[in-house]
């Protein structure tokens, strides 16, 4: 596979994580070569320490929620994954890779795309995206450029128009309703080098 770090994959290792995740034995060598660069212990796994000391992560303001939605992913329903080893790391990774409308049985599908979003925004996990939840990723993502004010009639009309059944909280399926018209395909997509 060429690269030094590349010895440390197997064959087999390699056509498993490419049949997971549609990357080819090139994007995964790059993909490996990141993820050792990233474990600074060198103990084969990532922690969520690892993942924020990513520039792009740790400048972006919803970083944090980011990482935790990739442990949730990597992990049980409730993101309590400690580490990522490098399978968990490119499995979640292939969520972000453009779709291929050529593949019927895409790993990174729109429904894929949505259930990472909605993640991002439930932060107990319970299933439900609430007006508090809402409220405070809209304020890590605009910050003090808005009042509290402003900040609550954002989150109350948000909440009102995507809540179809009323009952004060977004599910997963009114949020994918509520995002039928946003391009998640291409907000949601990486262009990994090969």
């Amino acid at each position: 596979m060429g690269g030094n770090n590349s010895v440390m994959l197997k064959d087999e290792e390699i056509n498993m994580i490419a049949e997971e995740t549609e990357f080819n034995r090139s994007k995964i060598a790059r993909l490996y070569s990141r993820f050792i660069s990233l474990d600074k212990k060198g103990q084969g796994h990532l922690t969520r320490e690892d993942l924020m000391s990513v520039p792009e992560l740790a400048v972006n303001p919803l970083g944090e929620r980011i990482v935790d939605a990739f442990f949730t992913f990597a992990g049980d329903e409730m993101g309590s994954e400690k580490t990522l080893n490098f399978r968990q790391f490119v499995r979640v990774l292939a969520f972000f890779q453009p779709i291929d409308q050529s593949k019927k049985n895409s790993h990174n599908g729109r429904t894929d795309k949505l259930k990472f979003a909605f993640i991002m925004y439930d932060l107990n996990k319970n299933g439900y995206i609430t007006r508090e939840e809402f409220k405070v990723i809209l304020n890590s993502m605009v910050g003090a450029n808005i009042t509290n004010e402003q900040l609550d009639k954002i989150a109350d009309r948000t909440i009102e128009e995507a809540d179809e059944d009323n009952d004060g909280r977004i599910s997963f399926e009114e949020f994918c309703k509520a995002m039928e018209k946003t391009d998640i395909e291409e907000k949601m997509s990486i262009r990994f080098l090969s």
